[in-house]
């Protein structure tokens, strides 16, 4: 490790060696990183991905939600967006500027206060800024696509492009980002709405997610992404998966999307769980299903 800190550059920001991941992840298992590096600003993290060594892997983390990181851990640079990437400011009557850190109920929250309507599927959708504008997340017949104007992108070499929504390449869950670039900002334009109006949306929105989905557990938010056609959750029950376990895994029965960390569960039951399920599924059904939460990271 003293060999490998000294390829590293020497940044503003907090730069932590054999950084453990599991505290800063919805799950709460999985390994570490070799390196957690959470930038003091924008050229700060510019200038340390520049300096850094072209073989040297980079990944971005926003919340820890839609996440298994594997029990072995991540190799290279993990990096965290955290308070400075999170300031969120009116641009005009119906657009946001967001920085990539900000979540997505501060997000709705302050479309509201501007009286932004549009934006508040937001408050529904469990990360950063950084992290469903690169996974077009969504949620209540809405989705990123639907509302980003451009985003601005710190690349691996450390240069910086703005990026308009048209050259993502959009579909659902997905984007045509590089995988080590790092979402810094976007702006997101929404149509003038009334704050009350936009306040209830965003009260509806809570209380069907407090009802159907379990909420305060540990968990990683919707696990398969739902085939053309089909509900992912009909079909994990229509395999009798629903209250599945594998070791410390389970399949939630509250909401059957969701698989939980029942507390000692490995970063391996999690995934090993979700394949037990593809499996079922896809026995029972005949349908493939894609996981939506990212895997990355070695096995232990």
């Amino acid at each position: 490790m003293m060999a490998l800190a000294e390829r590293l550059p020497k940044p503003a920001g907090q730069l932590t060696a054999d950084a453990p991941l599991a505290p800063l992840l919805w799950f709460k298992a999985g390994g570490r990183a070799d390196w957690l590096f959470e930038p003091k600003h924008a050229d700060d993290l510019a200038h340390f991905l520049c300096a850094l060594p072209a073989d040297m892997p980079v990944m971005a983390l926003g919340l820890g939600s839609n996440l298994i990181v594997r029990d072995g851990g991540v190799r290279g640079v993990v990096v965290r967006l955290g308070k400075p990437f999170a300031a969120i400011g009116r641009v005009d009557a119906r657009t946001l500027h967001c920085g990539g850190g900000a979540s997505g109920i501060a997000v709705s929250s302050a479309a509201r206060d501007a009286g932004i309507a549009g934006l508040e599927f937001l408050r529904g959708i469990p990360g950063t800024v950084g992290g469903f504008v690169r996974m077009n997340g969504g949620a209540y017949g809405r989705e990123v696509a639907d509302i980003l104007v451009d985003c601005d992108i710190i690349t691996r070499a450390g240069t910086r492009q703005r990026l308009a929504a048209d050259a993502l390449h959009y579909r659902y869950r997905h984007s045509g980002l590089p995988a080590d670039a790092i979402i810094i900002a976007a702006r997101f334009r929404g149509v003038p709405g009334d704050p009350a109006v936009i306040q209830a949306e965003m009260d509806r929105i809570a209380a069907a997610r407090e009802e159907s989905q379990p909420l305060r557990t540990r968990t990683g938010g919707s696990t398969f992404k739902n085939p053309p056609g089909h509900k992912a959750w009909q079909l994990v029950d229509e395999a009798g998966c629903r209250g599945l376990t594998l070791g410390g895994a389970k399949v939630s029965e509250k909401h059957s999307n969701f698989l939980l960390n029942t507390g000692a569960a490995s970063a391996a039951d999690i995934e090993a769980l979700g394949e037990e399920v593809r499996r079922r599924v896809l026995a029972a059904t005949g349908v493939t299903l894609e996981w939506e939460i990212a895997r990355v990271g070695e096995p232990a």
